[in-house]
């Protein structure tokens, strides 16, 4: 029986441009939503969930995400991808970080989403290849991406859903690519066409923070539950 989730990864490297002036002097990563940076949200989440070694592939203004983080926070191993010399997008963001994931399945999640999601319902020993969570069809992306049929992804079907930037996935998948930019959508869709991927809707709080509008949002949600999410 495979080994329970103990790694993951989070994307970290991406400009914001959508959210300048915000992003000119600070990451989006660590944008604060209700007093407390999107990226701290994900490792105090991740490390309730049991997870032990999380991978940040850093890019624009990386220097400040690892003086904010170190490498040892709070008992989470932190180790960092390095993309400042130009970004990868997130199939060649995985591709290089691919030593330091190692050979058992992990998580990923992009550093600009606000959500309560419970990481243990993806930490548990599975025999897919790939699991992605998707939402609901927010407002900016009513035409979804994929569809669900009894817990299978599907590229086509009567009900679409939007990708929640929450997978796990197992590395091996990842080994034929090259290292160089390469986005991780493409890859997604051959793995779902060949049946490989499993998925699941969450419907709990989730907000892409891509816009100063979706921030506000991201405020406003966090602040209904006390201490945020």
């Amino acid at each position: 029986m495979a080994a329970p989730i103990t790694r993951a990864m989070i994307l970290a490297a991406g400009r914001g441009e959508r959210l300048r002036p915000l992003t000119d002097h600070v990451p989006k990563p660590l944008l604060e939503v209700a007093g407390k940076p999107l990226i701290v949200r994900h490792l105090e989440s991740l490390l309730e969930a049991g997870i032990q070694d999380v991978i940040i592939n850093v890019g624009y203004l990386g220097d400040a995400i690892m003086q904010a983080l170190g490498t040892d926070w709070r008992g989470l191993r932190i180790h960092y991808s390095d993309e400042r010399g130009g970004r990868l997008e997130t199939g060649g963001a995985i591709v290089r970080a691919l030593p330091l994931l190692g050979d058992a399945p992990f998580l990923l999640v992009n550093g600009d989403i606000c959500t309560d999601f419970p990481w243990t319902r993806l930490c548990q020993p599975s025999s897919a290849r790939a699991h992605l969570v998707l939402v609901p069809n927010p407002v900016q992306h009513p035409q979804g991406d994929f569809a669900l049929s009894a817990s299978v992804v599907a590229l086509a079907g009567e009900e679409r859903h939007t990708y929640a930037g929450i997978a796990r996935l197992d590395p091996e998948l990842f080994r034929e690519f090259p290292e160089q930019p390469a986005p991780l959508a493409p890859w997604l869709r051959r793995w779902i066409a060949a049946g490989l991927v499993e998925g699941s809707l969450y419907q709990g709080k989730w907000t892409d923070v891509g816009t100063p509008e979706r921030l506000r949002i991201a405020e406003r949600d966090c602040a209904e539950v006390p201490g945020g999410l």
